[in-house]
């Protein structure tokens, strides 16, 4: 009796059925990302099924098959050996935009709560500044610790913010490389998977989506944000984690700041009860409640919200921040000295308006483009940032305004830099004779089934 094997992968067959419209399956997709992971797939090949999968597309089956394959294709965290409830296990992923800061204060306030936030964040994309980036502002904190480490702080701490490990679905990895270089990204199944892959890997039992639209950014219209937002629902819900997404206005810079270390201290004074720019506020909240109902920690969205609140006032939310800062290496005291430790540039500029008016929409893409200019985002992958200069005390839409006022300050390494970014925020922050109204900052939430 002879027993039957699974016939070895040949990757240009099936690339060449993806090519014509066919439908692959969850066994097939596996093997490919296994050979992605191991390099038995050439750059050729995957680059070739990342442009078939471009044109054709892919069913929301083989979405979750692809998601499963390359979150299967490394290491995949078990909460539960770790003596852990894997429900309490919640995280927050955003589609990125100018200002987005909101993990800095969320990974804490949900964690000060009872859940447990393993979040593994990645560095800027074009024009929208990248949490890791921000965290890489705190000297001595660690953005890659192992395995070991990561699990420790979250079982101790609550919550640890890094870095995608090497053993983290490195299909995605390899995949995402060739993507980036093969004009490949904007594939929304292959976006889903990317996305959803590394977020699977960290053993989650609940996820919550920021998909932002807008100027500011990755998808600026709203109807690709909602498909990608319906796309991610829909399959991470088919992989068997309960999530819901958020859309959210991104046409303004979210926050006061925008920067590295200016950014990180913006959470910093967020979390102590300094400053919380409403805007920013309110998105916070809205994606942490989401996450501690997901967890089981709150009966409802508003319950949840007051259990928050109550740990941003009385300080719990801070000293988490604090205690995670200190575990993976940085200083024990930022929290109450920040300034200490985040660098400040060294040159102030202001950006003066040269007429009277009012502020209406302005592209908030090109704030996330003047901070590039000033140093503070990447032009190269290879790049390294200067996490001090920044653009603050930016005016908001509605705002009215005299010649000669402050439009922007700029802080900048030196006058060339500066004079570059200054007249693109000049050009884009122009007062007019009116001003529309802004649309809802929360503009849809997904659930998968009936969406509000």
């Amino acid at each position: 009796m002879t027993t039957a094997t699974a016939a070895p992968l040949i990757p240009q067959e099936l690339i060449r059925r993806k090519r014509d419209g066919g439908i692959l399956t969850a066994a097939e997709l596996g093997a490919f990302a296994h050979g992605l992971a191991d390099g038995s797939v050439g750059d050729g090949q995957a680059a070739a099924f990342a442009m078939a999968v471009f044109f054709r597309g892919m069913t929301s089956d083989e979405r979750v098959a692809l998601t499963l394959a390359m979150r299967d294709s490394g290491r995949v965290l078990d909460w539960a050996a770790a003596g852990l409830d894997p429900r309490r296990v919640v995280d927050k992923h955003s589609t990125g935009g100018v200002g987005d800061k909101v993990s800095l204060m969320l990974a804490p306030m949900v964690a000060a709560c009872g859940a447990l936030v393993p979040m593994i964040s990645g560095r800027g994309l074009g024009h929208t500044g990248g949490t890791l980036d921000k965290f890489d502002s705190v000297p001595g904190y660690q953005t890659a610790p192992d395995a070991e480490t990561f699990i420790r702080v979250v079982r101790t701490i609550g919550c640890a913010v890094i870095g995608q490990t090497a053993d983290l679905a490195p299909a995605d990895r390899r995949l995402y490389a060739i993507r980036d270089v093969t004009a490949t990204v904007e594939s929304l199944p292959l976006i889903t998977a990317s996305i959803l892959s590394k977020k699977l890997a960290a053993g989650l039992g609940g996820l919550v989506m920021d998909v932002k639209f807008g100027s500011g950014a990755f998808m600026a219209a709203a109807d690709d944000a909602r498909a990608l937002a319906e796309s991610i629902v829909d399959v991470a819900n088919g992989a068997g984690v309960p999530t819901v997404a958020l859309m959210t206005d991104m046409n303004q810079v979210l926050g006061d700041r925008v920067g590295n270390a200016l950014e990180m201290a913006e959470a910093i004074d967020f979390l102590t009860g300094k400053r919380q720019e409403p805007r920013l506020r309110e998105v916070t909240l809205a994606l942490s409640a989401e996450m501690l109902v997901l967890a089981g920690l709150a009966d409802s969205l508003d319950a949840a919200r007051a259990r928050l609140v109550a740990r941003l006032d009385d300080g719990a939310a801070a000293e988490t921040f604090g205690r995670m800062i200190a575990a993976l290496g940085g200083p024990a005291d930022l929290i109450e000295s920040p300034t200490r430790y985040l660098a400040e540039a060294p040159q102030r500029y202001p950006v003066k308006a040269d007429r009277a008016g009012v502020i209406g929409r302005y592209d908030a893409r090109s704030i996330g483009v003047a901070l590039i200019e000033l140093g503070g985002g990447r032009v190269d992958p290879r790049q390294t940032l200067d996490y001090a200069v920044g653009i603050t005390d930016i005016v908001r839409p509605g705002d009215h305004v005299a010649a000669g006022d402050t439009l922007a300050l700029l802080h900048a390494r030196d006058g060339a830099s500066a004079a570059r970014a200054a007249a693109r925020v000049a050009a884009t922050l122009v007062p007019g004779d009116s001003a529309e109204t802004p649309g809802p900052l929360i503009a849809a939430r997904i659930t998968g089934g009936a969406n509000d």
